[in-house]
């Protein structure tokens, strides 16, 4: 009778000890709760294996608001565009990144993270869970609303989808591109870890 209540009091703080250390899931606003349209056209899709961090190379904005961001990136993401470097980017289905994390630490969901991300760079987007932190981190600072919501993001992303602190790269590690920007690319090594 002992060795059974032995075990059910070693089960359950086995329980408890994992739960605990396992990485909560971080509030994120769903696609409904931002207003996402449909992603048009068939995506690829893809097993998570590793995480890109990007940020979005232009100045954050703190007086809009998250889902007025998202649906703006949407549109611009669903329509052929001109880059600021005069090339045309494509049409693509949906919002390139699979999480946007703004200016005041929200975290809003993008594209399906079973579905491949699209880049205008010249890598393979195949198997990586793509992060945007929304600044230019060649000139601006990450916030410390940012810094939090990306390291919660990024623990429980590592901890859903067994990816290993080896496997989070910033953008520019997977590709020709100044992105995540010096000060984000800093904190990387920090928040990928353990």
């Amino acid at each position: 009778m002992q060795s059974n209540c032995a075990r059910i009091v070693a089960v359950l703080w086995l329980s408890t000890f994992q739960a605990a250390s396992a990485a909560d899931q971080p509030d994120i606003i769903t696609r409904a709760d931002w207003g996402a349209k449909a992603a048009v056209g068939k995506m690829k899709q893809q097993k998570p294996v590793a995480i890109l961090v990007h940020h979005t190379g232009s100045k954050g904005k703190p007086n809009l608001g998250i889902s007025e961001k998202m649906k703006g990136l949407q549109r611009f993401s669903q329509n052929a565009e001109k880059l600021a470097d005069g090339r045309l980017k494509p049409a693509w289905p949906d919002v390139p990144y699979h999480f946007y994390i703004a200016v005041d630490g929200k975290v809003a969901e993008g594209r399906n993270i079973n579905s491949v991300g699209d880049t205008n760079t010249g890598y393979n987007p195949m198997g990586y869970i793509q992060v945007v932190v929304e600044g230019n981190f060649d000139v601006e600072q990450v916030t410390e609303a940012q810094k939090t919501s990306l390291k919660a993001v990024l623990a429980w992303l590592q901890d859903q989808y067994a990816i290993k602190p080896t496997m989070v790269f910033g953008h520019s590690g997977k590709a020709q591109t100044a992105c995540p920007g010096k000060n984000l690319e800093a904190l990387l090594t920090e928040f990928a870890s353990p």
